[in-house]
C-alpha cells in the first residue's frame, strides 16, 4: 500500500464562513492532498479540518493552514464553549496505511519544530509525540485556555516543547501529535440545563471512573437551547460507540433527560458503525464479511496481481515487512521498464524525418512492447515462484515417505524459483541489446530515454542473475545447477559488454554527458 496518514487540524473559528474557506482554500493548495471533510460549529466556535495524503502533502498542506489561520484569526477576540488555547489548536497526524504510530509521532516532531520556528509559535507535543508522559493528555497541555498561556508557559514544568516561552500575541500556542483514529461524537439532550450534560459527562469519562479511552464534557448549546454531551472516543474498539450511547442515555434518564439528537464531527471508520449498526440490530451471525462492500474488497485484494497495483501500492508493498514481493520481482520491473522506454523511442522514431530507419523503428516499437509485457509477467511469476517453495517446506513430514516427498517438492520449487529469473533475465538482455539500437538509430530527442532503459534493462538482468544464483546453491542435481551457472555466466559477461558499449555510445548521442562521464570513469562502470 502506499503511505497515506490523516491528519485532522482543529482551528477556533467556526462564525465566520468567508474565514473557514479561506483555511479550505489553503488547504487545498497544496500539491497531493486531499481535503475529506470540514465541520465547523458556531457554539463551540470551532472548525475541525478532515485531510489525507503521503506525509510530504500534509505537512505542507498544515504549514499552509497556519499561515491562512494567523493572518485570520486573533484569539484575544475569540469566545466559544470549547477549550482552546490557540488559533490553530490541535493538529493530530494519524496512520491510515504505508505507515505506522512512530512513523507519525516522528513526523510530528518534524512540523512541530517547522511550525515553532517560521511562525515564532510555541508548540507542545502530545499523545504518542509527547517529550514525556505529562505530556500525553491533550486536555493537560490545553488547561488554563488561552487567557491562561502566559502564566502556564512561565513556569519550568510547562515549557513548549519548540518555540519561545511566552504565547503569540494573536496565536497563542498548538498543540501537535500522533494518535489512532479518534471519533468526535456529541449527544443533544432534551434539557437546556448544562449541569445535567456535564454530571453525565463526568460519570462516562474514563478520568472520571467511566468508560476508558473517552473523554467528555457538557457543553451549553444556547442558540439550539439545548445541553450536549461532547464527547472523544479515543479507541472505538475497545469502547465502541453504542456502548457509550447507551451509558449516556442511561446517566440521562436519572435526571429525567433523554437523548434526541447525535452528531459526528468529521469523518468516522466504516468499522465503528458497523458495530455499532450490528449492536443495535442484534445480528447474531455478525461478521465484517457480511458487509458487501468490505467482502469485494478483500476478494479484490485476494485476486489482485503485483502489476495491477499503482507504482506507489508496488512500492510501499515491496519496502514492507513482507517478503514477498523481493528483489525477483523489482528485477523484472527494471527490465520491463527498459523495454518500455525502448517500445517508446520507436514510438518517437516513426516521424517523416526518420523515414529510413523507419523499419528499425517499429522493430523497437513492437519488440519493446512484448518484452514489456513478457517481464511484467515476470513480476508476479517471481512472487509465485518464491511462494511455492515456501510452500513446499510447509509440506508434513512425519514420517520417511513424508519427508521424501517434502524434500522432492522442494528441489522441484527451488528449480522454478530459479528458472523464472534466468528467464528474466534473458528477456532484459533482449531489451538491453534493443537500447543500444534505440540509442544508435532512434530519435535524437529522446537519446536520454534510450540510454535510461539500456541501464534499466542491465539492471534488471543482473539483478535476476543474482536471484538465479541464490537458488542454485540449494539445488541437489548438479548437471541441472551447473547448466543454469554457466548460461547466468554467460548472461553477466555479456551484459558487462552492453554496460561498456552503453557508455561509450552516451557521450556521443548526448555531448554533454562528457561533463560529467570522463573516459576513465566510463572504463570504471564498464568493469
Amino acid at each position: 500500500m502506499s503511505q497515506l496518514i490523516e491528519c485532522v487540524p482543529n482551528v477556533s473559528e467556526g462564525r465566520r464562513p468567508e474565514v473557514v474557506d479561506a483555511l479550505w482554500e489553503a488547504l487545498g493548495c497544496e500539491p497531493g492532498v486531499v481535503r475529506l471533510d470540514r465541520s465547523s460549529d458556531a457554539s463551540h466556535n470551532r472548525t475541525v479540518f478532515t485531510i489525507a495524503g503521503s506525509a510530504r502533502a500534509v505537512r505542507g498542506a498544515v504549514l499552509r493552514l497556519f499561515e491562512a489561520t494567523l493572518a485570520h484569526v486573533d484569539m484575544r477576540e475569540h469566545k466559544g464553549e470549547h477549550p482552546r488555547m490557540g488559533a490553530v489548536d490541535v493538529v493530530p497526524f494519524v496512520p491510515v496505511q504505508g505507515c505506522d504510530l512512530a512513523f507519525c509521532a516522528d513526523l510530528a516532531r518534524e512540523v512541530a519544530a517547522e511550525v515553532a520556528s517560521r511562525f515564532d509559535l510555541p508548540v507542545f507535543l502530545y499523545a504518542e509525540a509527547a517529550s514525556h508522559p505529562g505530556r500525553k493528555v491533550l486536555a493537560s497541555i490545553r488547561k488554563g485556555e488561552f487567557e491562561g498561556l502566559a502564566e502556564k508557559l512561565a513556569k519550568p514544568e510547562w515549557q513548549p516543547d519548540f518555540g519561545p516561552a511566552a504565547p503569540h500575541p494573536r496565536a497563542g500556542a498548538t498543540a501537535i501529535g500522533a494518535r489512532p483514529f479518534l471519533i468526535a461524537y456529541n449527544l443533544q439532550l432534551d434539557t437546556p440545563r448544562v449541569q445535567v450534560a456535564q454530571a453525565i459527562a463526568k460519570a462516562v469519562r474514563a478520568s472520571g471512573g467511566g468508560l476508558p479511552h473517552i473523554q467528555a464534557m457538557g457543553v451549553d448549546l444556547a442558540e439550539r437551547g439545548c445541553a450536549q454531551v461532547s464527547m472523544n472516543l479515543l479507541d472505538f474498539e475497545k469502547t465502541p460507540i453504542y456502548r457509550i450511547q447507551e451509558l449516556v442515555k442511561a446517566e440521562a434518564a436519572r435526571y429525567g433527560a433523554r437523548v434526541v439528537d447525535s452528531e459526528i464531527v468529521g469523518l468516522v471508520p466504516q468499522a465503528a458503525l458497523a458495530e455499532s449498526a450490528a449492536y443495535y440490530l442484534q445480528a447474531g451471525n455478525w461478521s465484517p464479511d457480511l458487509v458487501l462492500e468490505e467482502r469485494i474488497r478483500k476478494e479484490r485484494e485476494a485476486g489482485q496481481a503485483l502489476t495491477d497495483l499503482s507504482v506507489a501500492d508496488f512500492a510501499a508493498k515491496l519496502g514492507s515487512s513482507d517478503v514477498t514481493p523481493g528483489g525477483g520481482s523489482a528485477a523484472a520491473l527494471a527490465g520491463a521498464l527498459g523495454g518500455a522506454l525502448v517500445g517508446m523511442v520507436g514510438h518517437l522514431t516513426l516521424k517523416p524525418r526518420y523515414e529510413d530507419v523507419r523499419e528499425t523503428a517499429e522493430h523497437l516499437r513492437d519488440e519493446g512492447a512484448h518484452l514489456q509485457g513478457e517481464l511484467l509477467e515476470a513480476v508476479d511469476a517471481d512472487t509465485e515462484a518464491y511462494q511455492g517453495v515456501v510452500a513446499a517446506m510447509a509440506l508434513p513430514r512425519e514420517n520417511d515417505a513424508e519427508k521424501a516427498a517434502r524434500s522432492a517438492a522442494i528441489q522441484e520449487a527451488t528449480k522454478a524459483a530459479a528458472e523464472v529469473p534466468l528467464a528474466s533475465a534473458r528477456k532484459a538482455l533482449a531489451a538491453a541489446e534493443l537500447s543500444l539500437s534505440a540509442l544508435t538509430h532512434g530519435n535524437s530527442n529522446a537519446a536520454s530515454d534510450a540510454g535510461v532503459g539500456g541501464l534499466l534493462a542491465l539492471a534488471g538482468l543482473e539483478g535476476a542473475l543474482l536471484n538465479v544464483a541464490i537458488n542454485l546453491g540449494s539445488i541437489k542435481d548438479a548437471d541441472w545447477a551447473k547448466e543454469r551457472a554457466d548460461e547466468a555466466a554467460a548472461l553477466l559477461a555479456r551484459s558487462g559488454e552492453l554496460r561498456a558499449e552503453l557508455w561509450k555510445l552516451l557521450p556521443e548521442r548526448i555531448p554533454d554527458v562528457a561533463r560529467f562521464v570522463a573516459p576513465d570513469l566510463a572504463d570504471a562502470r564498464a568493469r
